[in-house]
């Protein structure tokens, strides 16, 4: 990795500044690294000198030759030199560089000040996932992946609104339109897929109140017993919504992702959390009674104007634009606003409420996921419980830093947590609350024909660029739809060009690609554009695309396997001799410098995954990644490996194949993707 190396530079730089031109530690200017643009210029490089040409009144290039006149020795850089533009460069030590790298498998982390926890999925319990939602799974369990990677200890949640208006609606079609009781509701969850029956019946719902809006009044009074308990409703309402979570588990296992606890919405009703938040928020006046007009009765929160809020800009005074600077917490009819929960929920992932949730077992986790980063871990499965439970549970909440992961539709709401905690007197936990937005998932016209949700060829739907979805109305993805149909199309290619492997090992190997293509497609565009998905994109084995990058960690496998049979020398062997073998191809005395800039380029891994958590934009790992990629490809066919006859030459390419491999491999992992034996 490249960090150490960093650190370990400016550390040296800044001291020499202090010694040449006695400059405090307030005065001293950054020491921004860069990589020059050739290895013939150096490996690292620094602009510091014009950083402070005017301060020293000196030209760029006589700081930058003082500096590296006085520059002295530092393990890990073998010479530096001044630029005629100014620029001080680095060459590093290239042999001791790849070989510490090999040998120092783990990556050294960093110490942290707390944990953090990162909420995400929290996918209605009403019905079947959908291709939505595995943008936020992929997101956020990419989060989760690179933040313990970085060395912080991190909590993953996931959301369950068991009390809201879609639990509310699937109970309605049960028992008002299908007259099922708790028992039939229960043998039809254990006769049929469950998450897709209530798919269907969700949107059949829909329907029966557009007929006849004073349906409506059905839905309010089921809301009405979910919220309060202890009746048919509510007992429909738990069951429904325990048996679709255990769905929606079953088919984020299938992507790689996991979770450490379930906060059920529930139980922050029944322990009153929100009561507590509330008694916090009337003390510091941050909400107050409305007693006249439209929001009379109602407890509101003044908004702060922002463009977060569409109904903030262009609002006049003394008219009634001055409620729609208002948010209702508490109508009037007592019922807390999602706005409220949300609050109280917040408040308690920071440590701020003073109360907690008791917890139980919700199930035992059996499968593994990819292990590097800790995804896929064994144990139980934690969920919060209104009494009882266990005393033996992890302590959860009580976060340095809270990542809530929520598509930018939930913007609004999520500036007015952090307003709220100003409010309240936590700044600090306002500024430690992120919220990662994302935006919407859509299809591409060809994958939308073949899966059957294409547009009538005249209507307006047909002239827009991708094809939009929508569950409310039953017309949208699967999630476990797509997936199914990814595996299938892997399987054929992978059959086709493996004719030999079992139907198991086929299997498996088109399993492992169609993770890859959804979750490399899923993240591999800005978080801020909308995606139109496209199956034959996501599965491409030539574009950018996970299995592209699988392909080259195979690639690699397979060559070191025969660099292995033909050698006779294991990794560790290979490792061994490194030290006495001449490094001509690497250092460039053979010519080029390719096969080190390769080297270089794949420890950049740890810089890359530090912009990732600086910017929260994770296409950058996965461009990283096809770059990567990419040069392997590029420098595996201009320089022979198998059939290169120096054997100096060869084993430095091998070494740097392996670390490339291992490096690939990790940057994969790091977005939820294994890597197959085969392709």
């Amino acid at each position: 990795m490249i960090l150490p190396v960093h650190e370990s530079v400016r550390t040296h730089v800044a001291r020499l500044l202090t010694t040449i031109y006695a400059l405090d530690e307030n005065a001293q200017p950054t020491v921004a690294l860069e990589y020059p643009p050739n290895r013939e210029l150096g490996d690292l490089g620094t602009p510091v000198a014009f950083e402070l040409a005017r301060r020293l009144r000196k030209a760029p290039r006589a700081i930058a030759q003082e500096i590296a006149g006085a520059f002295g020795t530092l393990e890990g850089v073998r010479t530096v030199s001044a630029a005629p533009n100014g620029y001080l460069n680095f060459f590093l030590e290239r042999r001791a560089f790849l070989l510490d790298r090999l040998r120092q498998r783990e990556v050294k982390r960093h110490p942290t000040t707390g944990k953090a926890i990162v909420e995400h999925t929290a996918i209605n319990p009403n019905k079947a996932a959908h291709i939505g939602h595995l943008r936020n799974s992929a997101l956020g369990d990419t989060l989760v992946r690179v933040l313990r990677f970085r060395g912080i200890p991190v909590e993953v949640q996931n959301y369950i609104d068991d009390t809201g208006v879609q639990v509310a609606d699937v109970v309605v079609g049960f028992r008002v339109i299908e007259g099922k009781s708790l028992d039939e509701i229960r043998e039809i969850a254990d006769s049929t897929r469950f998450d897709y029956y209530c798919w269907d019946l969700y949107a059949r719902v829909t329907d029966w109140y557009g007929d006849d809006k004073e349906r409506l009044a059905v839905r309010a009074g089921t809301l009405h017993d979910i919220e309060h308990g202890g009746n048919d409703n509510a007992e429909a309402a738990a069951f429904i919504a325990d048996r679709i979570v255990r769905c929606h588990l079953q088919t984020m296992a299938r992507m790689n992702v996991d979770y450490d606890l379930l906060t059920w919405e529930g139980d922050i009703l029944r322990l009153k959390f929100w009561a507590q938040a509330f008694d916090v928020l009337k003390a510091k006046k941050a909400v107050y009674l409305r007693t006249d007009g439209r929001l009379k009765g109602c407890w509101v929160m003044p908004i702060e104007d922002d463009e977060a809020n569409p109904k903030s800009q262009g609002a006049n005074e003394g008219t009634e634009d001055d409620e729609e600077r208002e948010k209702v917490i508490v109508r009037s009819n007592g019922v807390v606003t999602y706005v409220g929960k949300d609050i109280a929920y917040q408040f308690w992932k920071l440590g701020l409420l003073g109360r907690d949730f008791h917890y139980r077992v919700f199930t035992e986790r059996s499968h593994q996921g990819t292990a590097q980063s800790g995804s896929g871990r064994q144990g139980p499965l934690w969920a919060t419980c209104t009494s009882g439970g266990r005393d033996d549970h992890p302590l959860f909440g009580g976060a340095a830093y809270v990542y809530n992961v929520i598509d930018v539709r939930q913007s609004y709401l999520q500036k007015l947590l952090k307003q709220a905690l100003i409010a309240v007197g936590h700044p600090e936990g306002a500024e430690r609350s992120h919220h990662f937005s994302y935006e919407m998932v859509a299809l591409s016209h060809a994958t939308a024909r073949e899966l059957g949700y294409a547009p009538p060829p005249d209507s307006e739907d047909a002239k827009r660029p991708f094809v939009e979805v929508s569950g409310r109305k039953g017309l949208g993805v699967k999630a476990d739809d797509l997936l199914d149909t990814m595996i299938r199309k892997a399987s054929g290619e992978v059959a086709k060009r493996n004719p030999e492997l079992s139907a198991d090992e086929t299997d498996r190997t088109a399993r492992r690609i169609a993770i890859a293509a959804v979750r490399y497609f899923l993240i591999k565009f800005s978080r801020g554009k909308v995606i139109a998905f496209d199956l034959d994109e996501a599965l491409s084995f030539e574009g950018e695309s996970g299995p592209y990058i699988q392909y080259a960690v195979v690639r690699a496998n397979n060559i070191f396997q025969k660099v292995q049979q033909r050698d006779g020398l294991d990794e560790a062997a290979l490792l061994g001799s490194l030290p006495d073998v001449p490094a001509g191809e690497l250092t460039g005395e053979n010519g080029d410098h390719e096969l080190w800039s390769l080297v270089l380029e794949a420890s950049r891994l740890d810089e890359v995954v530090e912009q990732v958590i600086r910017t929260l934009e994770f296409s950058v790992l996965a461009k990283y990644a096809f770059m990567l990629a990419q040069a392997f490809n590029a420098f595996y066919h201009r320089s022979p490996i198998l059939n290169e006859e120096r054997d100096d030459v060869r084993r430095w390419r091998a070494a740097a194949v392996i670390f490339l491999r291992n490096q690939l491999t990790q940057a994969l992992d790091l977005m939820g993707v294994a890597v197959p034996a085969r392709m």
